[in-house]
């Protein structure tokens, strides 16, 4: 028997949930269908989020003949007959999971028939393909990042494939609970409807029979079903204000939630919008942390998690790098660019090579556009590291 997340799976973009910038009504695919057009491109986002319905959707809409083949299952004669496929009909959509394992062999292979337009290519993934997509594919495809989705739209979603189950029968308070555990993963959601309907009595899903497929703790909720997004923002401002103890509480919540890559993300940004050069060392701790949990298992992981967590809210803080770079691309945004100093271009004779200016191997020269020479993007933040930084920055120029 076909599980309902198969025999639901959207044909159409108007039944895709939680990626209206995508799929909504002036959504990006929206537009391209209705002016019967494609290109190749990559669908970046967690599980469950609607990659593989987003793509079947666009093909099926603009009626075109496609192929779908996954980068680790499919071997290299699977793409030869696609590709003398697409020889056949003049062109062929191929859809492919998990991009990101693609390797060299298959790329090499479909490289220039993606390229000459032989092939278009609607690569799906959960991995960051700026990191783990090879440079030539990213060069020839326009890369979209699907939305997380929240309870909101899991719940919307859940409450219309429950008409799909006969005499079905569930209340608001079970919808919420499946929206919660699934953690984003609308899937998951639909795969934990279908087995508490089967194994509930008189087909009536509560939240004991919910609990009894799944007894993870509705940890965090709110009104506007955004809990877990609400979760992942007192974390951070927790460990901002330096409360240890608040930063710890939140750090188990989304532990016994389990959605790891978030975490893992979070605390990252923390280290270098929060913490910077106050404490610069905490970036490759918070980076070390991670591959430990990756080694050790969530349950060990807790440990260096812990730590790590610790410190982040223990630890000076300073924004000093998050806001000089959002100065400089506000700036450049509004259209203050200027040309590059002759002097600092590569053909450059006048060019003066700093190490050659012993002892603070400081000269002055031009760096920055004319017209912005005298603009300043970091102001330095009153502790220790960046004090020190900003000591020896001003003994080297004073010294030259």
């Amino acid at each position: 028997m076909e599980l309902l997340a198969n025999t639901l799976r959207p044909t159409k973009l108007k039944d895709i949930i939680g990626q209206d910038a995508l799929a909504g009504k002036d959504g990006i695919f929206t537009n391209l269908v209705k002016n019967k057009k494609i290109f190749s491109m990559i669908l970046w986002g967690k599980p469950g989020t609607g990659k593989t319905s987003i793509a079947v959707s666009l093909v099926n809409e603009l009626s075109l003949p496609y192929r779908m083949l996954n980068a680790t299952i499919n071997n290299k004669s699977d793409f030869d007959i696609v590709i003398e496929e697409a020889k056949m009909n003049g062109e062929m959509i191929l859809i492919m999971d998990e991009i990101h394992r693609l390797n060299k062999d298959k790329q090499d292979l479909l490289l220039p028939y993606v390229e000459s337009g032989l092939i278009i290519l609607i690569g799906l993934t959960t991995a960051n393909p700026y990191y783990s997509i090879n440079p030539a594919i990213r060069s020839r495809v326009q890369i979209f990042e699907l939305e997380d989705l929240d309870d909101e739209a899991i719940i919307k979603g859940l409450k219309k494939a429950s008409k799909s189950l006969e005499n079905v029968s569930i209340k608001s308070d079970a919808l919420a609970y499946i929206a919660n555990v699934s953690n984003g993963d609308f899937r998951s959601a639909l795969n934990t409807l279908e087995m508490a309907y089967y194994v509930s009595k008189d087909k009536k899903i509560t939240l004991d029979v919910l609990k009894s497929i799944n007894d993870k703790p509705i940890l965090y909720t709110d009104k506007n079903g955004n809990g877990h997004y609400e979760l992942l923002s007192a974390f951070q401002k927790s460990i901002r204000g330096s409360d240890v103890n608040a930063s710890i509480y939140y750090l188990g919540l989304l532990l016994e939630i389990g959605d790891l890559d978030s975490l893992f993300r979070r605390m990252t940004v923390i280290a270098y919008e929060d913490i910077g050069l106050a404490n610069p060392g905490m970036g490759p701790k918070v980076h070390a942390a991670v591959e430990a949990v990756k080694m050790l298992g969530i349950d060990e992981g807790r440990i260096p998690l812990a730590v790590v967590v610790s410190e982040l809210a223990l630890s000076p803080k300073s924004n000093s790098a998050y806001m000089a770079i959002n100065t400089c691309l506000s700036d450049i945004r509004k259209g203050s660019i200027g040309d590059i100093p002759e002097v600092i271009k590569g053909h450059s004779l006048n060019y003066k090579y700093p190490h050659d200016y012993p002892p603070n191997y400081w000269v002055e020269q031009s760096y920055l556009p004319e017209n912005l020479k005298s603009r300043v993007y970091y102001t330095p933040k009153n502790n220790a590291y960046e004090k020190n930084l900003y000591k020896i920055d001003r003994e080297r120029r004073n010294k030259r």
